[in-house]
């Protein structure tokens, strides 16, 4: 049985502003109307025997990541908490320890959330390949036969043919190389690119990782033994986890084992790990443009033009990047695009909320959205889910309204049950304990007014919570 293990964890921050540290890029849907990391479970659809996914991602995620697993009808064997991230060596690890427990023969499918691929049938024939190396207790990766001197990749390095077989030894893995260097390295044809997307038995990566990388198996060892139960997630205990050592699968067990083997993959593999990369991967008009919302171009060339909230409008730009959000706009060459990640480290370090989250914040209830603030006022749009109950809570240093747009409300204010139908309102005085309700079959809409000398998330007390927090 093959045994996905969907890594989840990442922050994509070279995709900001649309990808951020609480909604990165593997839950949005950059390519269609389906999230990266669903379409990661959709393309192994017609490969046989593959049981239910193990999903490990990090803790802020989890009600997003239930949520779309939710809504394409998948029930994971298991959503596993990082409560800090720790590169995939310890992720990989704690699956294999995991999938262990259900099957001694497990072989796992190891696949970043954050990938396209553009011929699944292709993919698929890989897979099956794979899964034959792995039975004989070989450690699997896929080598992505390149199209271009990338140097936004790592690289492999093919050994001698594998008999009766399309696989290859690895000679040794290269990190990513200058332009001149991948130029040769793809003229050469003797290099691939990393995927990142590996196929081995639970055991024997297991006894791999344990003489290469025995600190790692150890305190992943404990953080799933001390692990808890957190509704439909496996929680790792915090202070196990966190002790253990940061190292990829690559440098702690691939470049060290004599047991590697890859398969070579040509199935327009992109790792969607930049705004040029989205550039590569989209479908563009006859000037060269991939345009995403409501954009209008004049003699603009070769450029990725994505509108979020308003108009965006561009005249002569050639090989250029513009990402328009509610609250931000990135403007850049799309030779200089790997430096995204230096402007979110500046916003990072000034503190600034875009490096975390966007306007619309999603909550395991809903969702809501800042619309407008002040000095001692802010203004909210809350969505409730058909069925969804907000914590029992209170706040210090504000105030709030309430007035309910489309739906039905029930609204608990101390002693009082309130019913609230569109466009009927309640006040919530400060130290007033409270709690919202969508008891409908429709989604809950209100505008929130709030108003004190403190609006901070953090201004909040909850008594009851259905969702742990």
């Amino acid at each position: 049985m093959i045994i996905p293990v969907i890594l989840a964890g990442g922050s994509g921050t070279r995709l900001w502003p649309l990808s951020r540290k609480l909604y990165p890029k593997q839950l949005l849907p950059l390519i269609d109307d389906r999230t990266l990391v669903q379409n990661t479970l959709l393309r192994l659809q017609g490969l046989d025997e593959v049981a239910d996914p193990i999903i490990i991602c990090n803790e802020e995620h989890r009600f997003i990541i239930a949520e779309q697993m939710r809504a394409m009808g998948v029930s994971p064997a298991a959503i596993i908490l990082e409560p800090v991230g720790r590169n995939t060596a310890p992720a990989v690890t704690i699956a294999a320890l995991q999938a262990l427990v259900a099957d001694p023969e497990a072989v796992l499918l190891v696949l970043p959330a954050d990938h396209l691929i553009g011929d699944p049938a292709q993919f698929h024939e890989a897979v099956r390949q794979a899964v034959a190396h792995a039975a004989a207790d070989h450690l699997v990766t896929f080598g992505i036969v390149p199209s271009a001197p990338e140097t936004g990749y790592g690289y492999i390095l093919q050994g001698p043919a594998l008999p009766d077989s399309a696989a290859r030894a690895i000679e040794r893995f290269v990190e990513k190389p200058d332009l001149a260097t991948a130029e040769g390295y793809v003229a050469s044809g003797q290099y691939f690119w990393n995927s990142g997307m590996f196929v081995f038995r639970a055991q024997a990566v297991l006894s791999e990782l344990e003489r290469f990388a025995p600190a790692i198996v150890e305190s992943c060892r404990k953080a799933l033994a001390l692990a808890g139960r957190d509704l439909d997630f496996l929680r790792l205990d915090r202070e196990a986890f966190a002790a253990c050592p940061e190292d990829s699968v690559d440098y702690a067990v691939m470049e060290q084992t004599e047991r590697g083997v890859m398969v070579p993959l040509s199935c327009g593999w992109n790792d969607l790990g930049s705004w040029d990369a989205l550039w590569q991967a989209g479908g563009k008009d006859e000037s060269g443009n991939v345009t995403k919302g409501d954009v209008v171009l004049c003699d603009v060339h070769d450029s990725y033009l994505h509108a979020e909230t308003r108009l965006l409008a561009a005249v002569g730009l050639e090989n250029h990047i513009v990402v328009e959000t509610s609250d931000a706009v990135l403007i850049s060459p799309r030779d200089r695009v790997q430096e995204v990640k230096k402007i979110v480290d500046k916003l990072k370090a000034e503190n600034r909320i875009e490096a975390v989250s966007h306007k619309k914040v999603f909550r395991p209830w809903g969702h809501y959205e800042s619309i407008g603030d002040g000095a001692r006022y802010q203004v909210k749009r809350i969505v409730v889910t058909s069925g969804q109950v907000l914590s029992l809570q209170k706040h210090f240093h504000r105030a709030e309204h309430w007035v309910v747009v489309q739906g039905t409300a029930v609204v608990t204010r101390d002693s009082e049950e309130i019913l609230l139908r569109e466009n009927e309102s309640v006040y919530l005085p400060l130290g007033a304990v409270h709690r919202l309700a969508n008891p409908g079959k429709i989604p809950l809409e209100l505008i929130e007014v709030q108003v004190g000398s403190y609006l901070g998330e953090d201004d909040i007390v909850r008594f009851e919570d259905l969702y742990g927090r």
